[in-house]
């Protein structure tokens, strides 16, 4: 039997990050896999071949650029052309369901075995979105129960497995030990400012956040804002934007997880680093704003009162959230100055402590690189009987 031939596509920060953890853990336990597809420096390091990599296309962005049809187009050509050529065992979808759930379905049409990792967030987008999912990808590999829960009803081939920031997120460090490994001051205190990882993102909040930290700064006058870049376009808008700012800050690459150890509270645009901070006990405050119509497309479909994954995993509002119209600089400073209190802290990590206990337990890496070998095997006993 020949060594395992494994597709794995992503698109964004988060998908590469996760891709790569979970290539390490395949070739772990499979060190004669090959590995190739599409995604980021991190999979690249991970020994993920990249046949195609997005961050070619513009320097604007793969997510800006995609909102070309005619680019979108280009690239699901291009990688049906690799899958031609290279006739993987398996593909692995992460994340990024726009583009991979119309991958799904080319895959669907050729007979390549598919499994969605990190899969479309059916349980806040309805059974519609479930339903489809199970018609197309051959396996879902779940990182939430509830999650689980929907896709089995759907009558996906479903199997949950925890969630793989659990492994990925580590032991919180003494802030007065973060602070120094990053320079900083250990008398001052830090807020922690993550505006998402899309230039989009970055240029439609962080001048919000830099003026709900000023408001901050009433109560907190010697506040210092420490603000990571995912990556090089990031790190170059933040640092235009804040170039025009009076507020003290500081920008680093990378290095997410060691700021927000570094930070007294954090204020976070939506997404994965909300989980990532409530893992490692930091008091946060969420935002979000996007374009009128894309908000009012969303309420009107969104089956969940409610966006930021802490608050999701406890069904009750752990973190404060503001989105859109809420989403003002007076109405988040008031936040942040609520969490240098100590008893807003405590119960904050109170709520954090209840629902680590609702993730369930660390290894979910490991399981995940399971079932994707076991269904790359799969396949090529498939194969081998029919030659």
């Amino acid at each position: 039997m020949h060594a395992p031939k494994i597709m794995l596509v992503a698109g964004e920060a988060s998908g590469d990050l996760n891709g790569a953890y979970l290539a390490k853990e395949i070739l772990r336990k499979r060190p004669q896999a090959r590995l190739f597809g599409m995604g980021g420096d991190l999979m690249k390091e991970a020994n993920v071949r990249l046949l195609y990599n997005p961050t070619s296309i513009s320097t604007l962005g793969f997510i800006e650029a995609l909102k070309s049809a005619q680019i979108l187009r280009r690239v699901l050509l291009r990688l049906g052309e690799i899958v031609d050529r290279q006739q993987p065992d398996v593909v692995v979808l992460i994340d990024f369901p726009g583009f991979n759930m119309r991958f799904a379905e080319i895959l669907k049409r050729k007979g390549i075995p598919c499994v969605y990792y990190f899969s479309p967030s059916a349980w806040a987008w309805g059974k519609d979105r479930a339903n489809k999912v199970a018609e197309t990808v051959n396996k879902v590999i779940s990182i939430f129960p509830f999650e689980y829960e929907v896709y089995k009803e759907a009558g996906a081939d479903v199997e949950y497995v925890g969630h793989p920031l659990l492994d990925i997120v580590p032991a919180r460090l003494a802030i007065e030990t973060a602070k120094a490994n990053l320079g900083l001051d250990e008398a001052q205190p830090i807020v922690a400012v993550l505006p998402g990882s899309r230039r989009q993102e970055i240029k439609g909040l962080l001048p919000i956040m830099l003026k709900s930290v000023r408001i901050l700064q009433k109560a907190v006058p010697d506040i210092k804002a420490v603000i990571p870049a995912a990556h090089a376009s990031a790190l170059e808008e933040i640092k235009r934007i804040t170039s025009d700012s009076d507020i003290d800050t500081m920008v680093v690459s990378g290095q997410a997880h060691e700021v927000l150890n570094a930070a007294e509270v954090a204020l976070i645009a939506n997404g994965t680093a909300v989980l990532e901070a409530a893992l490692l006990d930091v008091p946060q405050v969420v935002i979000y704003r996007t374009s009128y119509s894309t908000y009012f497309a969303a309420k009107m479909i969104l089956k969940i009162p409610r966006v930021a994954l802490p608050n999701i995993i406890c069904d009750d509002e752990i973190v404060p959230e503001l989105l859109q119209n809420e989403a003002v600089p007076e109405k988040i400073g008031a936040e942040l100055t609520k969490l240098w209190q100590p008893e807003a802290r405590k119960r904050m990590l109170r709520d954090y402590t209840a629902m680590r206990e609702r993730l369930g337990e660390s290894g979910a890496i490991s399981r995940a690189a399971q079932l994707v070998i076991e269904a790359a095997e799969a396949e090529m006993r498939l194969k081998k009987a029919g030659s």
